[in-house]
């Protein structure tokens, strides 16, 4: 099973907005919103809280791809996101996130019995490649008790 699979078959709202896992390695997640008219907002393209959720889903795919092999020992968590709508976005949207910081550190840290946290950044961008919106979610490995 990939890590987009994954995501779709065990996150209800990645599955419910037909999110397409297009890439997902450890250095670089993207994922695909389709342009759907159930989920526009009032002036015709995805509604904020659709693109957030597109944003936070391709952080969460480059957590999955970077540390899943350390979820026997630690379980990922979002700490705070912050998001920045720059502008309007219309038809398809794709979120493409980066892993602010080395796997092999933060293990290093999850290693030493700390709780590492590591920013994930996102571009959010039409298909005509203008940014739309740009996003960092602030993730944690919390070490299992």
């Amino acid at each position: 099973m990939t890590v987009g699979e994954m995501l779709v078959a065990t996150v209800p709202m990645a599955r419910t907005l037909n999110l397409e896992f297009l890439e997902t390695t450890a250095e670089r997640a993207v994922v695909r919103l389709p342009d759907q008219a159930e989920y526009h907002n009032h002036v015709g393209g995805p509604h904020a809280g659709a693109m957030f959720t597109l944003a936070e889903s391709a952080s969460g795919a480059i957590v999955i791809a970077a540390f899943g092999d350390q979820m026997s020992r630690a379980v990922p968590l979002a700490v705070k996101a912050e998001i920045g709508y720059k502008k309007l976005a219309r038809g398809v949207v794709t979120a493409t996130a980066t892993l602010g910081r080395p796997v092999a550190e933060v293990i290093a840290e999850l290693d030493e019995g700390k709780r590492p946290e590591f920013p994930v950044t996102i571009e959010i961008q039409r298909a005509d490649g203008a940014v739309t919106g740009e996003m960092t979610v602030v993730w944690t490995l919390r070490p299992n008790a």
